[in-house]
């Protein structure tokens, strides 16, 4: 039950990332965007010290981990 919810949130906060920088795509981009982006995030904070105990910072760290890789990617891209 606990991945479902990792997931969900995932997604959700994958969506709010792709809604930020005007970023259009399928359920499933979401999905990968958040799962990504709370990876990088997560190592981003931590490089500067910053750890994650509540979900309203886990939410802050996975969205700003995936404007990043929004970022990355349009950056290859070009």
């Amino acid at each position: 039950m606990g991945l479902i919810i990792s997931l969900a949130l995932s997604a959700l906060f994958g969506y709010a990332a792709g809604k930020f920088m005007n970023v259009a795509g399928p359920w499933y981009m979401y999905l990968l965007l958040g799962l990504c982006g709370g990876f990088v995030g997560s190592i981003l904070f931590g490089l500067i010290g910053f750890s994650s105990n509540s979900i309203i910072s886990e939410a802050i760290v996975s969205v700003v981990g995936a404007c990043v890789v929004i970022i990355l990617y349009r950056t290859l891209k070009k």
